[in-house]
């Protein structure tokens, strides 16, 4: 594949990016700074790694087999319950980058997960902030319906 772009699933395969999964969770059970989003999750953490490991599989580009198990997934509405701000979004993001070190990703893959990782991170983070800001949505002219 010399001069072709890779995807990260060609890149890292299965095995390495269910590493990079393990190693995000070690990176948030491990990390002290990281202790408050580690809170936000069940004590056991071996589902959440599977379950982050298969995701990752399909985004990165390998078989969609989250899709072909569990169906389409809305990040956002599986986040919308928590109080998420900017310092969870960046947290977030430091463990993935310590988990990146940790399989030893190559710069390549690195700057090219950067940007989607971040987007996705504070795509989530919005939607959280937006479902626990008070709002005066009721009167928003772009609102077709408001629940109380």
């Amino acid at each position: 594949m010399t001069g072709e772009l890779q995807t990260p699933y060609e890149i890292l395969g299965e095995a390495g990016i269910r590493a990079l999964a393990n190693a995000f969770y070690d990176a948030m059970q491990e990390l002290p700074e990281a202790a408050e989003i580690l809170a936000m999750h069940e004590e056991d953490l071996d589902p959440m790694r599977r379950m982050l490991g298969t995701y990752l599989v399909g985004w990165m580009g390998g078989p969609p087999v989250y899709l072909a198990t569990k169906g389409t997934v809305c990040l956002n509405e599986v986040h919308a319950h928590l109080n998420l701000d900017t310092r969870h979004r960046d947290l977030w993001l430091h463990c993935m980058n310590e988990a990146l070190v940790r399989v030893e990703a190559s710069e390549t893959l690195v700057n090219m997960l950067k940007e989607p990782f971040f987007h996705i991170a504070d795509t989530i983070y919005r939607t959280a902030a937006e479902n626990h800001a008070p709002s005066d949505r009721a009167n928003d002219p772009n609102i077709i319906a408001v629940s109380r």
